[in-house]
């Protein structure tokens, strides 16, 4: 499976980005996660983000025209991170549930290590209205391709599809609920390793 990839980007719709603006929104998202791992998603101001970043706060409005904008898109980068690092040291399990699960316990535990950020991120998707949906379908595809991937699987099936975004709904509600207190990790590995069964149960032949 190869994962899309949204880093030539454009601003806003328009023309893939030049070498030069790409490094100004790589500037742009690194300037907006550090704020958010110091102190969530009200630290992410954008003057500071433009300030941080280097650029003028017009242009920091033309890549990202909110903060929920810009959080969203912090978030596909991260992602993106993660599964560069999880195709550099795959997943071991023996079949595609245990493997998708190990992933995802992974990616788990590498916003763990930055709560304030992946608040922050959470947050940012709670409060998307329909002008963020192209932000917001890059994450989805993001995790997607990730769990894909984890699943060594190049042309899936409808019901697996199906699964797929059952398991991603299920992650994301997870992530959410141990953020608010609601969860303890152990909890939220029991859910991601019970609904990942849907994987074998959507896998053809599988007798």
């Amino acid at each position: 499976m190869t994962a899309p990839d949204a880093r030539n980007g454009s601003v806003q719709g328009g023309p893939a980005l030049t070498e030069r603006q790409e490094a100004r929104r790589r500037r742009i998202l690194h300037a907006s996660a550090q704020l958010a791992s110091r102190g969530g998603f009200d630290a992410v101001q954008m003057r500071e983000v433009a300030e941080s970043s280097q650029v003028a706060l017009g242009t920091l409005y033309r890549y990202f025209p909110s903060k929920v904008h810009l959080l969203v898109a912090t978030m596909q980068d991260q992602l993106q991170h993660m599964h560069t690092t999880v195709r550099k040291r795959p997943p071991a399990g023996e079949s595609s549930a245990e493997r998708v699960a190990e992933t995802l316990m992974r990616a788990f535990r590498a916003l763990q290590r930055e709560p304030h950020l992946a608040d922050a991120m959470v947050r940012a998707l709670t409060f998307a209205d329909r002008s963020v949906s192209p932000e917001v379908d890059q994450v989805s595809r993001q995790t997607t391709a990730i769990i894909l991937d984890a699943m060594e699987l190049d042309d899936p099936t409808p019901a697996q599809l199906s699964a797929v975004r059952v398991i991603e709904h299920t992650w994301h509600s997870a992530l959410i609920t141990w953020l608010s207190g609601r969860a303890s990790i152990a909890q939220v590995k029991i859910d991601i390793e019970t609904v990942c069964r849907l994987i074998e149960l959507t896998t053809p032949d599988r007798d």
